[in-house]
């Protein structure tokens, strides 16, 4: 394996990734490292907690791809009396670097949302949101389209869960809905409900997300768009596993891998059961 400039790598997850297409609320971008230094190690995961900080360290990652960005608030200080604080630390000590595209990727032509819709095998594909000041329907907030076949809220909850390894897929079906079925489909990873008005707007019967709050599980339920909540880790991880791969083969001597430690904190207690 071979080492990288880290500017290189950052330039190479840009391209994938544009930091452009963020939301102006979002911290993305490099958000801990030198841009001088060299990299041989990348390690991609959805969410950098302390057990993953640790991996990063035992491992001698040089960087962490992370989707979700860490620190994402301005900190007044760093301290170890904070558990952002001591990770912030701990990453510096351990000369990890920290990267993050958050919804730049969310968004991207190749980014999250267009990857559920490849899974899903949809037509006609178009962003729920368009970019603004753009002609180009590749990239936007969230995606649309149509199902091969149609299909109930319930076979498409299972499909979705089987798609990314989620125990379960919760469905909020609504009953203002003009038909049974389910033929044109909207995605919006994450804490989705945002787009709900949007997936409205454009006719759709359903909308995969990974959760929403209750109030927008009850307008879905009112407005006609079922809801399919996947849960918010497994409607995102499986992109920053595909992102490790596809950065790894952009970069053919650089040593990228998936964090082993990146889990889901809400556990299925009826599943774990079903194990034993």
């Amino acid at each position: 394996m071979a080492a990288f400039p880290l500017d290189a790598i950052l330039q190479k997850l840009s391209e994938i990734a544009p930091l452009r297409l963020a939301e102006s609320w979002d911290n993305v971008g490099l958000l801990i490292g030198d841009r001088r230094r060299s990299i041989d190690r990348v390690m991609t995961c959805l969410t950098i907690t302390p057990e993953v900080v640790d991996e990063a360290v035992q491992r001698r990652v040089g960087l962490v791809v992370a989707h979700h960005p860490m620190p994402f608030k301005p900190l007044t200080r760093i301290t170890s009396d904070s558990t952002t604080g001591k990770m912030v630390l701990d990453l510096i000590a351990g000369g990890v670097a920290v990267y993050s595209a958050h919804t730049a990727f969310d968004s991207a032509a190749g980014g999250i949302n267009a990857l559920w819709s490849e899974l899903l095998g949809l037509k006609n594909v178009k962003p729920l949101d368009s970019i603004s000041q753009s002609s180009d329907e590749s990239i936007g907030a969230g995606r649309y389209g149509v199902l091969a076949e149609p299909m109930t809220d319930d076979a498409l909850s299972k499909r979705v869960a089987a798609l990314v390894n989620a125990p379960r897929c919760r469905v909020v079906k609504s009953f203002a809905r003009h038909t049974s079925m389910v033929t044109k489909v909207a995605i919006a990873c994450g804490s989705g409900g945002g787009l709900l008005a949007a997936a409205k707007r454009r006719d759709c019967d359903a909308m995969v997300t990974g959760e929403a709050t209750f109030h927008t599980c009850l307008e879905a339920q009112a407005c006609g768009v079922s809801l399919l909540l996947v849960g918010h880790f497994h409607s995102e991880r499986f992109a920053m596993v595909r992102l490790a791969a596809t950065l790894g083969q952009q970069l053919a001597d650089l040593d990228v891998f998936a964090s082993q430690l990146d889990v889901d904190p809400l556990k299925d207690l009826l599943s774990e059961e079903s194990k034993h």
